[in-house]
């Protein structure tokens, strides 16, 4: 919090833009039911259920309108 509030005051520099938007989450129950990875695949991936597994590459995502 220290480094927010410094540049907050020293800088006039706010944490979040002026033009912020209320979101909501939606998290669905997972399944009793689902699939799980090994335990050496879980580690790997940082989850258990391969449902919840969205790896990052690193690209921006297609299908915009300035694609």
């Amino acid at each position: 919090m220290e480094i927010i509030d410094k540049a907050m005051r020293d800088y006039g520099i706010s944490p979040l833009p002026s033009d912020t938007a209320e979101t909501m989450a939606y998290i669905p129950y997972q399944q009793q039911n689902s699939k799980t990875y090994t335990p050496a695949q879980a580690l790997e991936s940082g989850t258990i259920y391969p449902v919840l597994d969205k790896p990052f590459y690193g690209s921006k995502c297609s299908g915009g309108k300035d694609d």
